[in-house]
């Protein structure tokens, strides 16, 4: 018997919303009590991963757990812990539980298990909007001065390659600090935004947990990024990848249009400089000792949501990351999300275990 990717089957996709909104989409299940829902479409394995993507879990906690609270409240703080590796085959069940309803904070925790057992566990409180008073403290680290990304005319090459994809677009937008020694003062930045349009149905909700799900996107990676340890560190990798790049007419496609065949060329030949280069620096340098991530995987994530109802995730959001601390195994990573329009909108960390290769295999599992 095949297994089942959701508990239901899954409707068609709902082309009024927006791509993030469909992946993200939850159908309540009374059956099993009020607060308990389940993720309504398959749920996305990144390659190489042990589970399903870790903001997935984040983003369909969190909007479960809105749906529990009164709409004059809004997420402030959200505490996630990765318990189990997600299987992307089976669906999962969101379970909420109303710990606290005050006059101006709520508290939920969501548990989302798979066969019983808990694979993510969160706590989240909200604030009612307006609690605070007339009378405010308030400052806010000011956007850094970063041209937003110009997008590209209809039809050229570039729009056509933009156009696929996940739920999410993205562009890089530099590092702070490259050059420098200390992998504490680097900065890694890029723009993200949400595809299509969020629909006004999906309300400022949607925005949230579209936000969530892409605040685990190259987070933890920033511990490796910033120590440049590269994805391919060995010769071994570098040969086998340039090798596969030798002949161009494994790059094309007959179905693919003209503009995009000759900018996979491109990307090609370019790719292949680079990596030769990488190559030469590998071979040149043998007898020094090569890092190489052996391990990656994050433990905990933490969200502080600054102003809720103040952006929209379909508009470029500008990501600045960075790893004040790296040891034990472990890797600490923090990053700060602004709106288009300059605002905070968001502070998260992320702790992960970050192990290199050894030289002698691992005495024992986590």
């Amino acid at each position: 018997m095949a297994k089942r990717v959701t508990l239901l089957d899954p409707p068609p996709q709902d082309d009024s919303k927006a791509p993030i909104e469909n992946v993200l989409d939850l159908t309540p299940v009374v059956d099993l009590g009020p607060d308990v829902f389940t993720n309504t479409r398959a749920l996305w394995h990144p390659p190489g991963a042990r589970g399903i993507y870790g903001g997935a879990a984040i983003a369909q906690s969190l909007s479960a757990a809105m749906r529990t609270v009164p709409s004059d409240f809004a997420v402030h703080s959200m505490h996630c812990y990765f318990v189990l590796a997600g299987d992307s085959e089976i669906p999962i069940l969101y379970h909420v539980e109303r710990v606290r309803d005050g006059r101006s904070f709520i508290t939920r925790t969501v548990q989302a298990r798979q066969r019983g057992r808990p694979i993510f566990t969160t706590t989240l409180s909200f604030s009612r909007v307006g609690s605070g008073g007339e009378k405010t403290i308030a400052h806010a680290v000011p956007m850094p001065n970063v041209s937003l990304p110009e997008d590209p005319l209809p039809g050229t090459v570039q729009a056509l390659n933009n156009a696929g994809g996940g739920p999410f677009e993205s562009r890089k937008a530099g590092i702070v600090n490259r050059k420098s020694p200390n992998p504490e003062d680097k900065k890694v930045r890029r723009f993200v935004r949400s595809r299509g349009h969020i629909s006004e149905e999906g309300g400022f909700q949607a925005h949230l947990s579209a936000l969530a799900y892409v605040t685990d996107s190259y987070f933890i990676g920033t511990v490796s990024r910033v120590h440049d340890i590269p994805r391919f560190s060995s010769p071994a990798e570098l040969q086998k990848l340039l090798k596969a790049l030798k002949n161009p007419s494994d790059l094309d496609d007959e179905d693919i249009t003209r503009a995009l065949k000759e900018l996979k060329e491109e990307e090609a030949a370019d790719l292949r400089r680079r990596l030769q280069g990488a190559l030469d620096d590998a071979t040149q340098g043998k007898n020094k000792p090569q890092k190489e991530v052996g391990m990656m995987v994050s433990l905990d994530h933490s969200i502080y949501f600054h102003n809720p109802r103040a952006f929209r995730a379909d508009e470029w959001m500008l990501i600045e990351m960075e790893s004040p601390w790296a040891g034990e195994g472990r890797g600490l990573a923090i990053q700060k999300i602004w709106s288009q329009d300059g605002t905070l909108i968001a502070t998260c960390t992320q702790e992960g275990v970050v192990r290199l290769k050894q030289d002698k295999p691992p005495l024992s599992k986590l």
